[in-house]
């Protein structure tokens, strides 16, 4: 997170403003808040470590940047990280007009489906 200026009275205010993934330059969100490692390569090594059936990332936008997939669908993906299965899920956000609230709570629920179809057969 950026670090705080303090205004002359004594209120801290951020000196870059929070910004919607959509509206970000690709390398700063590729960035991953890390210089030196991609977000993919991050997520790669942290899931390799905790090793879940699933990864689900919240914002088809979010990864169609972190695994460059810029024609990737909301629903399950292709990709999988080692033995972890993905799906891109829609940005619960309020900006997000594209997806109403029941349509999101069906694709949440096709996520939970799923995954406890999936644990069911391990």
């Amino acid at each position: 997170m950026a670090r705080a200026a303090t205004h002359p009275r004594g209120t801290p205010s951020p000196r870059t403003p929070p910004v919607r993934t959509a509206r970000c330059r690709a390398p700063r969100r590729r960035a991953g808040g890390s210089a030196t490692l991609p977000l993919e390569l991050r997520l790669r090594e942290l899931v390799a470590e905790v090793g879940p059936r699933w990864l689900a990332v919240v914002g088809i936008t979010a990864y169609r940047i972190a695994f460059a997939s810029p024609r990737a669908v909301v629903g399950p993906q292709q990709l999988r990280l080692g033995a972890t299965r993905v799906w891109a899920l829609p940005n619960p956000s309020g900006l997000n007009a594209h997806w109403p609230l029941p349509a999101m709570v069906s694709e949440f629920a096709r996520l939970r489906v799923a995954a406890a179809a999936a644990a069911e057969d391990a």
